[in-house]
């Protein structure tokens, strides 16, 4: 059996800086993912389709402000709105 370290014993068969192989594609490389809303697959977060069933995801922007909110963050929110008209009509 033919050691590792025979393959360079001369110093002329080290590998060049050119010759080293490239980094592995699965490595993270910090993008954030979240769960597909239809199918659960890891999906980039600036991604507008779903890679896996193609589903489009749609953020929630200015015309989902209240979507997926429990009720009470709804009435804390319009009490919070109530509160302020009450309050600026008083001035």
């Amino acid at each position: 059996m033919i050691s590792d370290d025979s393959y360079f014993d001369d110093p002329d068969d080290a590998l060049e800086d050119y010759e080293y192989p490239d980094a592995p594609d699965d490595e993270d490389d910090g993008t954030p993912t979240a769960p597909c809303p239809a199918c659960g697959a890891d999906v980039y977060e600036d991604a507008d389709r779903c890679p896996v069933c193609g589903v489009y995801i749609t953020p929630s922007g200015p015309g989902r402000l209240w979507a997926g909110r429990p009720l009470w963050w709804m009435v804390l929110g319009i009490l919070g709105i109530v509160a302020v008209v009450v309050v600026l009509a008083v001035f």
